[in-house]
């Protein structure tokens, strides 16, 4: 048989132009497939890990998917707020570690304003535990100062010293501007990957400031109070949207959370944010999977073209096949030949598909990590990854069934005869 194979590696190199860009069309599959993978499951952990070591979260009584959104992810609002009085005392829970408010209400140019304390930058974290860290400048000490996020300061060019104004509510465009009160950034944030990096960040007191000559959502007409007056005023808040809750032992996470539930002062709900993420990602991971079937079918497409340029060179490789069947090779032999010359240029697709994968990983990564916050790490194919492979091949032998059928019918007579 070894002429045999000698004759058909001579006959892919004759067509080695077709044959390449077939190889490479499923590469390119192959890459787009695993890459999809890959990415689906970076953003899953990503998402899961959007808020790390807390263990409650703390709202008025509402569903735990509404508070998972404006608590964590700054997305819509909340039913009603917790007072003071109802957050100090989860606060004074003596299983309680610490507690970081959260105030929502305002935004500036289309962005979440969340009002918290210095808490928020020493306990917070995302990822696998990882703290919220500054790019540059520090945090807010005075009434009138602000810390935004990485996404804020890209998109609206900001550094340390910028003045800003604050508006109230949370819509895209607001007419009612604190224009009489105006905020300096004195820090820019590093990007988390988190809504983190769409917030700009303030003390609880610069919430009560601006407010301070507000009532009902609406300035008092013919009441304005200066910023250098309000320091003359209570700044203490008299409620905040949520809290974060982490405990002193994760074991005590059950008996906090039904205390919390049964607090008797008003309606609260305490919910486990990593559980609640998780039901959340089962609402919204629809579309990933639609996103890898798409994949699916690039990968089809590809193994489809690889059918289809055998089938079609088959007509001229008649004389070839004769020659083979001439040579000794039965009807049997001249479909293995094919089938293995399709299974070939598949696993030989799936190989390069892995290094335009691993290629693309180390270029991209950077950008995926310092932009969208999402890892990809150059690590051996996942169990899997290995599977989708496995079915690439499986799905190529099979697509070599109709290139070896075709192959095994004609017959040396068909080979060797001349038809004008």
């Amino acid at each position: 048989m070894t002429p045999v194979l000698h004759l058909t590696w001579k006959s892919v190199l004759n067509r080695r132009l077709t044959v390449g860009l077939t190889v490479l069309s499923v590469a390119l599959s192959v890459a787009l497939l695993l890459g999809v993978e890959r990415l689906r499951n970076e953003a899953r952990t990503a998402f899961a890990q959007t808020i790390s070591g807390t263990d409650l979260v703390v709202g008025a009584r509402s569903g735990p998917i509404q508070l998972l959104l404006y608590a964590v992810f700054h997305i819509g609002n909340a039913t009603n707020n917790v007072s003071w009085k109802s957050y100090e005392a989860v606060r004074a829970n003596p299983l309680v570690a610490w507690t970081v408010p959260i105030s929502l209400g305002d935004s500036h140019r289309g962005y979440r304003v969340v009002g918290t304390d210095a808490g928020f930058f020493e306990h917070v974290r995302y990822g696998e535990g990882r703290p919220v860290q500054f790019a540059s400048g520090r945090s807010f000490e005075g009434v009138f100062e602000a810390v935004v996020g990485a996404e804020v300061a890209r998109a609206l060019g900001y550094a340390a010293g910028e003045t800003i104004v604050l508006a109230h509510g949370a819509g895209e465009v607001s007419f009612a501007q604190h224009a009489d009160k105006p905020f300096k950034v004195v820090g820019i944030l590093a990007r988390t990957g988190t809504p983190i990096d769409r917030s700009v960040l303030v003390s609880l007191g610069a919430i009560e400031a601006l407010h301070l000559d507000w009532q009902g959502g609406a300035p008092v007409p013919g009441l304005a109070i200066p910023p250098e007056y309000v320091a003359k005023f209570d700044l203490s808040p008299k409620a905040i949207t949520a809290a974060l809750v982490g405990l002193k032992s994760r074991a005590a996470v059950f008996q906090v959370q039904r205390s919390v539930n049964e607090y008797r002062g008003e309606p609260l709900l305490a919910i486990l944010p990593g559980a609640t993420l998780q039901e959340l990602w089962g609402l919204i991971g629809v579309a990933e999977q639609a996103l890898l079937a798409v994949s699916a079918l690039v990968v089809l497409v590809g193994l489809a073209g690889l059918v289809a340029v055998i089938v079609a060179s088959l007509g001229e490789r008649r004389r070839e096949l004769a020659i083979l069947r001439s040579l000794g090779a039965g009807p049997w032999d001249v479909f293995l030949l094919l089938a293995a010359e399709s299974l070939v240029l598949t696993l030989v697709g799936c190989g390069l598909g892995l290094a335009l994968l691993y290629g693309a990983g180390a270029l991209l990564a950077s950008p995926l990590e310092s932009r969208f916050g999402l890892g990809f790490a150059l690590t051996a194919p996942s169990p899997r990854e290995w599977g989708l492979l496995g079915a690439v091949v499986a799905a190529g032998l099979l697509a070599s069934v109709v290139p070896g059928l075709r192959a095994y019918r004609m017959s040396l007579a068909d080979g060797m005869t001349i038809k004008v």
